[in-house]
């Protein structure tokens, strides 16, 4: 089965189970404050994990796109990508582990038809010291569904230093345990968490590395064991008396589409799956290189290109900081590879379109932002080659007569010379280099990482930073805004970002240059006019397609569910000011918000601008 099989298949199954197929969220998480991007299929349902009624319903599937800009220096490895789609399925308070682990594995053994035999599941095994039992249910449970597919339950608990390779192995909260914060002792009070377990597919033609370990195990780092799902359940609260068992528990289950393919076809390399194979093909077409001789930077091309031409679609632009600047350095990286490879241009123009072939039929925001995708991809790929231009030229300034790491990781950093042409050129001018070059390099390089970190993490959030009185205030002035911007600046003003916090709200919106003093100080008296108006806010369900007729606003990028929530200030039936697309939360009435005050209006991006405000007591 391919890809597209596969995920068609899932969804189809769960909504035979009475699920809602929900819509795929935007790569930049709208309400997340914890990260950059959407790095997992739950993070744009957490307000729904933790309580809130969800319009769909208590049953909901999706295939959701993930970005996880940390696992970069994994890439060109068998099973590691930045990008990938997660298939999942959630019970917001309605069935539990049996049902959960029932269809999970009618899905995978007579859906996709893998051999029972293949497949292995974990548990937790429970903390004495944190007073949290085994989950003695998911034991039960998975015992049952392998009795039934004829294999023998066996049973384990995982230890380092001597394990026998069981069918279901319990893991400590390192392993198998969930929450936002990590493992239970990470976890604030208030906090909700809970056990998972884990279904891992066997590939049996992978030799067990003893690097990692003398005995191989489900979670061992070799390779012979591919994580194809994890069930999530939600069932603890962390108090000031430790954990106390949630009045309603849930479900939230991921499985990674490219994973499932690899399990379903008994294929190790997840490059060999349909949705990145026919990169590759274009890749080793354009070159003329061999797949198994260059299969590294082959497979960070594959895999950072078909990343950037999602974040693109979703509204994101290179820049110099936050989700621009990750996309930036991957743009750069893979036009490197490219160049290792002997592709000189082009190389975005020509494969940006094949990407958005492969997910032809499904996601159509693909096809219907082409346009857009390919201009910015393309416009940033020139002006990445203008700079390597000038790394030639600084080359012969660096290196007049001997090359050294310092010089060469300044190629690189400033001028994303690569480090192998840096080599080709001191050869061809016989240039000496310095036989210790590559140790300076790296440690020059490992700083940089460091702060690439730094700057992936916190740094730059999206969405709310938290619930309380001051940011949700923000929050609903930052609807006014919007709707300001367009009033004087025009049409064309649609959100590209935006971040809250208790101290002051930050909005970006695409439009061409800098906004005049006069255009400020009116934005500001139109906002700071409804905010005097008191206009009520309130919320309605609808579809998509009655909320733009209504004149609601949304973001660029993003894709509604069949049902969306309406946020007015002013009165939806009669005279309003603001309507938007939003899942909340909002003040009662706009009187109470202050005085709007703008404290600065810079460039967020290439045709994009950023605003930041504060309330003030008047």
């Amino acid at each position: 089965m391919r890809a597209k099989e596969i995920r068609q298949a899932y969804l189809d199954f769960f909504r035979n189970k009475d699920h809602a197929i929900i819509p795929r969220a935007n790569l930049v998480p709208k309400e997340d404050p914890t990260t950059l991007f959407t790095g997992s299929g739950m993070q744009p349902l957490i307000t729904y994990l933790l309580g809130a009624p969800h319009p769909e319903g208590k049953r909901l599937a999706d295939s959701q796109t993930c970005f996880r800009a940390e696992d970069i220096d994994q890439v060109g490895d068998l099973r590691h990508t930045t990008f990938f789609e997660m298939l999942g399925n959630w019970s917001l308070g309605d069935y539990f582990k049996e049902e959960q682990l029932c269809w999970l594995f009618e899905f995978l053994i007579n859906i996709l038809k893998l051999d029972p035999n293949k497949i292995y599941a974990t548990i937790f095994k429970g903390s004495q010291d944190l007073a949290i039992p085994m989950d003695l249910e998911s034991k039960k449970a998975l015992e049952a569904i392998y009795a039934s597919y004829n294999v023998q339950p066996d049973f384990e608990l995982f230890n380092e230093s001597n394990y026998k390779l069981s069918r279901i192995t319990a893991y400590d909260e390192k392993r198998c345990w969930w929450s936002r914060s990590g493992p239970p002792e990470a976890m604030p009070i208030g906090e909700p968490g809970g056990p998972d377990s884990e279904v891992f597919y066997l590939f049996e033609n992978i030799t067990h590395d003893s690097s990692y370990g003398k005995d191989c195990h489900p979670h061992c780092p070799c390779g012979r064991f591919v994580e194809i799902g994890n069930s999530v359940f939600m069932q603890f609260i962390k108090t000031e008396n430790g954990f106390e068992s949630l009045p309603v528990p849930n479900v939230d289950f991921g499985g990674g589409l490219e994973r499932l393919e690899m399990a379903a076809n008994n294929e190790p390399d997840v490059f060999k799956t349909s949705l990145l194979m026919s990169l590759i093909e274009k890749i080793t077409s354009l070159t003329s290189k061999s797949y198994e001789e260059f299969s590294r930077p082959i497979r960070i091309i594959a895999d950072h290109v078909r990343a950037v031409v999602f974040l693109a679609c979703d509204g994101v632009v290179p820049s110099n900081t936050a989700q621009g600047y990750v996309m930036r350095r991957f743009i750069r990286r893979s036009i490197r590879q490219g160049i290792y490879l002997g592709i000189q241009n082009g190389l975005l123009e020509t494969l940006a379109p094949v990407v958005i072939k492969s997910y032809e039929g499904f996601y159509q925001e693909l096809d219907s932002n082409s346009d857009v995708i390919l201009e910015v991809l393309t416009r940033e790929e020139a002006i990445f080659r203008k700079t390597l231009d000038r790394g030639v030229r600084e080359f012969k300034k660096l290196a007049k007569d001997y090359l050294d790491g310092k010089a060469i990781f300044t190629l690189f950093d400033t001028y994303g010379f690569p480090p192998e042409l840096s080599e080709e050129e001191a050869k061809s001018h016989d240039i000496k280099i310095d036989p210790n070059w590559r140790q300076d390099f790296e440690t020059l390089m490992n700083e940089q990482k460091q702060r690439s970190k730094t700057a992936t993490k916190g740094v730059f959030k999206g969405g709310l930073a938290d619930h309380s009185e001051q940011t949700t205030k923000l929050h609903t002035a930052t609807h006014l805004l919007y709707k300001a911007l367009r009033i004087v600046l025009g049409d064309h003003v649609i959100q590209r970002g935006s971040n809250i916090t208790p101290e002051r709200l930050r909005f970006d919106f695409s439009h061409p240059q800098k906004l005049t003093p006069e255009e400020l100080s009116r934005v500001e008296e139109i906002v700071n006019e409804n905010i005097k108006k008191d206009w009520p806010m309130s919320y309605r369900e609808m579809t998509p397609e009655q909320a733009f007729k209504e004149g609601a606003l949304g973001a660029f990028g993003d894709r509604y569910g069949d049902i969306v929530k309406v946020y007015t200030a002013g009165d939806p039936d009669g005279e309003w000011f603001s309507k938007e697309i939003c899942g909340g939360p909002h003040v009662a009435h706009t009187g109470v918000l202050g005085k709007f005050k703008i404290i600065k209006e810079e460039s967020s991006s290439a045709g994009v601008r950023r605003i930041k405000a504060i309330l003030v007591d008047e």
